[in-house]
């Protein structure tokens, strides 16, 4: 080929595969619901998990820098008659399969497999908001499908260019790197935290024909090999955001509701499967999938409303603000550190706030169950009371033990009385869970 040739507007070719593990459940919905749950996850055409380019797409856009040049000449724009069209290509994110390749296109799934027949029927996660008064704000209680934890996903990014943009392109999948980086809904919950497995990269320039020929030769199918070595990652951190780590051991016993009974007791603690990576015994080059079932889950979600309440009281009594100085005057004043931190539905001002806080889900192994029986008696007959005769499933994890991540950005201030919360945590004086006010939910801090 003649390296003159003009037909070539934009000779140069930046492509990755990237291969993704959900760090932490993942709930990238469809935006439908059915008879079991008010939100679904998306499935391909195989009825397997996977993430729609578009939704990565989002989110890679939104954490770039705020460079309005750059992303308008990758992303496209359209500024009256100005307009652009994208130069980057992103490819859904597929599952890979129990074999440790992708899924990609139609293939024959068999559910009654161990393995994928644990996504025939995926977790669902219940959701309450609670009011000052203990119980459900009007339409504050939903629920919706997650993906598991340590589902792998494969897609690629494609960046087409008249220059030599690798810097830029490295820019792009550096994104990826961030612990601020998440996928799908509830990131602010504990959901959507993911990790950068393994990436392949490559560039072409097609004005020269071995590499013309190269780049017209790579299959776009993301189950076929792609003969490219694998590039470091690295861990990078976003400025402004401070990450707070804690182990935290159970005092004793503990109750996170899964909303439902089972044979043995009317409330059961939430559990769910988890999925575990090790190198194949026949060919080291590949790691296989195994499920690990019934594990303790701690939600993040829970974790956030105990802090976010415990924070507003810190709050408040830096402001000197008293239920017993005229409460009326004060009552519907927004706490601008819970405001400031974990956002709010509004601020005073018709303004929503998304909140600067990111946790995530706590996940543990395994433990045993501990039936309490609970009934009030009627004072005049000596017997049960009608339907206050109920027992709890809780959990004995004594022996387990929970790290715990938080990353927040806000002034300090505002972190003050988060960190004075965040003490009350560790400290076992902010019991977590349901029963908090029968003595479980009690957790410490544990030196490492």
């Amino acid at each position: 080929m003649n390296t003159n040739d003009k037909t070539v507007g934009y000779p140069w070719r930046f492509i990755a595969r990237i291969v993704l593990e959900a760090d932490t459940p993942l709930a990238v919905g469809n935006g439908e619901k059915d008879i079991m749950t008010d939100a679904l996850v998306a499935k391909d055409m195989n009825g397997l998990p996977f993430i729609p380019g578009t939704s990565i797409a989002g989110v890679i856009r939104h954490s770039l820098d705020d460079d309005t040049d750059n992303e308008d000449s990758i992303f496209g724009f359209h500024k009256g008659k100005k307009l652009a069209g994208s130069k980057i290509i992103f490819s859904d994110a597929v599952m890979i399969g129990k074999d440790g390749k992708a899924l990609d296109g139609i293939q024959s799934v068999d559910f009654s497999d161990d393995f994928y027949n644990h996504f025939a029927n995926l977790p669902i996660r219940q959701h309450v908001c609670i009011n000052e008064f203990g119980t459900a704000k009007g339409s504050g209680k939903f629920d919706e499908q997650v993906v598991y934890k340590g589902t792998r996903f494969v897609f690629e990014i494609e960046l087409v260019s008249k220059v030599d943009d690798g810097d830029l392109f490295n820019k792009i999948i550096d994104q990826l790197n961030y612990p601020t980086f998440r996928l799908g809904g509830g990131t602010h919950n504990g959901l959507g935290k993911i990790k950068v497995i393994s990436v392949q990269q490559s560039s072409y320039h097609l004005k020269v024909k071995e590499q013309l020929d190269s780049y017209l030769s790579k299959s776009s199918c993301l189950r076929d090999e792609w003969k490219i070595d694998k590039i470091e990652t690295k861990s990078l951190d976003r400025e402004g955001w401070i990450k707070y780590e804690m182990v935290l051991k159970p005092v004793d016993f503990f109750l996170f509701g899964s909303g439902m009974g089972d044979e043995d007791a009317d409330d059961t603690q939430v559990v769910e499967s988890i999925i575990t990576w090790e190198k194949d015994k026949s060919d080291h080059e590949i790691e296989k999938p195994t499920f690990k079932d019934k594990c303790i889950l701690v939600p993040g979600s829970s974790v956030k409303g105990a802090l976010a309440h415990r924070t507003a009281y810190y709050w408040n009594k830096e402001q000197e603000r008293f239920a017993d100085n005229d409460f009326s005057k004060i009552k519907n004043i927004p706490n601008e550190a819970v405001n400031a931190i974990f956002g709010c539905g509004e601020d005073g001002n018709g303004n929503m706030l998304s909140g600067n806080f990111l946790i995530d889900d706590m996940l543990g192994e395994p433990a045993p169950g501990k039936i309490f029986n609970h009934v009030k008696i009627d004072r005049f007959a000596g017997g049960a009371l009608a339907g206050a005769l109920f027992t709890e499933k809780v959990t004995d994890a004594r022996n387990l033990q929970f790290s715990l991540t938080i990353l927040v950005k806000a002034e300090e201030k505002y972190r003050k009385a988060f960190e004075l919360a965040l003490n009350d945590l560790k400290n076992g004086l902010l019991p977590l869970g349901g029963s908090t006010n029968r003595g479980m939910g009690m957790f410490n801090e544990v030196k490492v």
